[in-house]
């Protein structure tokens, strides 16, 4: 089929869904909403049988969903309607929620359904709900969807609100005033939904220190307490810790309110209260602090036998310099416990998705602490690569993009849960790449596909990474099952009576490696295209990187999610609904 992606935004769920749609022999092109007259133009070269929309935030014309058959994934059980699905759910403590697939009608999200999938909530933020239980449950749904276009003859379920299977309802835009946080009442468990329900956008608007900031990042603290609520008690890493009426919570980002003048990115807490922030003590942790879910700590490890497990759970997935430096201390430290697998776990929403942009952005100088940012990864990719006295994993339980999904490829071994989605690429942010990605990625896939990625910019899901040996293995399931599944993988690779050999062989095709080009070498090169793309009066960079940290929507959609039949003339046939 010829199927059109409506979307605001490229997201994470538009991303598997187009992967996931390619990968079954589709014809997928992509068009932002925002555009209409690029809508209306691409509407008339590809002329698609399905208009499919998993991220959609504008109201489709009339005159559009009359003519051609318009599906939404709407993040909500059925019924439900409004722009605060997820919100809600999570204010409400709703035990249970869903997704739906329903048809573009007069109404935004009332019309006939296409099929609904449930979920149980977990208490995390909205986000993350998002990228994990939203996520997959789309994803199975567009799969019924497709089933119910080819065998034909399914007829979508008009919305009865007098069907006792409907639960949902019409819910408002939740507004700051709904959002705001009573310190003097709210206990620690509202005060963190509160939070939750508005991550990673709009965050909760809050004053701290004579600031207006939005409030994300939020984590519960166990072991601090304070007499006076929204007292801030300590700081840890660029986070605060604020005192509760019963409790404490850590938050580790936030964002001032813009003005008509100045608009303002997400930044470590501390960094955006500067000289603002009182005199507090740093709750300092470990280098390598045991793994605990119910603390606040970016780098955490834990082992079992002879399995050793590295956590990095950086805010979205970006490593900036210092936290680049941290996490190769920790990595060193790692590799001096008794182990014979180190696994590389990566963050509870992300595995790693390289260098931070955010930082880069807030710095004096964004083209010198791109450099420091690139050149503090590279440390840390460059140790994985020269362990050689235990096997690496990379376990991918969450996506990974650019710098974070070649750092993945460093490891001896590459593990995926089912329905990751993989960004191994650059060009869309105007950068060459570093990571040693041009030692690690062809030794993969193979130079020609090296190239066709990076150039591509294309998102690949598990599956074809699997297909391309991207990875080796995927492992399906949710989150939990991905984790027992690895579990029972490691412990196996680790008494593996091939273990021994491996590892010489590891060692083997290292030295062979080095002699046929030092990674030095590969490194040099890297760095002196970076150097262009940082320092070059020629390069996109900059731009593309501002644009990117102030969530400013492209004007047009990017050429690489065009596909070809979306630019040619129309044929004389029409397809409508």
């Amino acid at each position: 089929m010829r199927i059109l992606l409506l979307v605001t935004a490229f997201n994470g769920l538009s991303q598997r869904i187009h992967q996931q749609l390619s990968l079954d022999g589709h014809c997928v092109s992509v068009v932002f909403a925002a555009n209409e007259r690029e809508l209306r133009r691409t509407l008339n070269h590809f002329e698609p049988e399905l208009i499919l929309c998993p991220f959609l935030k504008h109201r489709i014309a009339d005159d559009i969903w009359h003519k051609y058959l318009c599906i939404i994934i709407h993040p909500g059980i059925t019924g439900d309607r409004g722009p605060s699905s997820l919100d809600w759910a999570i204010l409400e403590r709703q035990p249970d929620w869903g997704v739906t697939a329903l048809q573009a009608d007069q109404e935004m999200d009332a019309g006939d359904i296409w099929g609904s999938r449930p979920f149980p909530m977990r208490p995390a933020p909205k986000a993350s709900l998002y990228r994990q239980e939203v996520s997959t449950a789309a994803a199975r749904l567009v799969t019924e969807l497709m089933h119910h276009l080819r065998q034909g003859g399914f007829s979508p379920r008009p919305l009865n609100y007098a069907d006792p299977g409907v639960k949902g309802e019409l819910k408002p835009l939740i507004k700051q005033p709904q959002r705001r946080i009573d310190w003097l009442e709210d206990d620690t468990d509202t005060v963190l939904r509160k939070i939750h329900a508005a991550d990673s956008a709009p965050g909760v608007l809050d004053e701290f220190c004579g600031l207006a900031v939005h409030l994300f990042g939020a984590h519960r603290e166990t072991r601090l307490t304070g007499v006076q609520p929204k007292s801030i008690l300590a700081t840890r890493h660029g986070a605060i810790c604020v005192a509760t009426k019963d409790g404490a919570i850590w938050i580790s980002h936030l964002k001032r309110q813009k003005t008509d003048d100045d608009r303002y990115i997400k930044l470590p807490a501390t960094w955006v209260l500067g000289s603002h922030l009182p005199e507090v003590p740093e709750a300092e942790l470990p280098l390598l602090p045991d793994y605990d879910p119910d603390r606040f700590s970016e780098i955490s490890y834990r082992q079992q036998g002879d399995v050793g497990y590295l956590w990095f759970n950086f805010h979205n997935g970006a490593m900036g310099t210092e936290q680049c430096q941290r996490l190769l201390k920790a990595y060193q430290q790692a590799c001096q416990r008794d182990t014979r697998v180190l696994v590389l776990m990566g963050g509870d929403d992300f595995w790693s998705n390289g260098i931070h942009l955010n930082h880069i952005e807030a710095a004096a100088d964004p083209a010198v602490e791109s450099w420091q940012n690139i050149n503090a990864i590279n440390d840390v990719v460059e140790a994985i690569l020269l362990t050689d006295d235990k096997l690496t994993l990379a376990a991918l339980g969450n996506n990974a993009g650019a710098g974070g999904a070649m750092m993945a490829l460093a490891c001896d071994t590459v593990v995926a849960r089912d329905g990751v989605v993989l960004n191994p690429h650059y060009q869309s942010m105007g950068l060459y790449g570093s990571e040693y990605w041009t030692y690690t990625l062809p030794k993969r896939v193979g130079e020609a596909m090296a190239q066709q990625l990076t150039q591509a910019c294309l998102p690949v899901g598990s599956t074809q990474a699997l297909q391309l040996g991207l990875v080796d293995e995927v492992l399906a399931g949710s989150p939990a099952e991905f984790h027992r599944q690895l579990s029972d993988y490691t412990t196996t690779m680790a008494a593996s009576e091939q273990y021994q050999a491996r590892l010489q062989a590891k060692r083997h095709t290292r030295s062979l490696d080095e002699q046929q080009q030092p990674l030095a070498e590969f490194r040099r090169q890297e760095l002196e295209q970076m150097h262009q793309c940082f320092h070059g009066f020629l390069s996109d960079y900059h731009r593309l990187r501002y644009g990117f940290v102030y969530k400013m929507c492209p004007r047009v959609t990017p050429p690489r999610l065009v596909h070809p039949l979306a630019r040619k003339q129309p044929s004389t046939s029409v397809r409508s609904r």
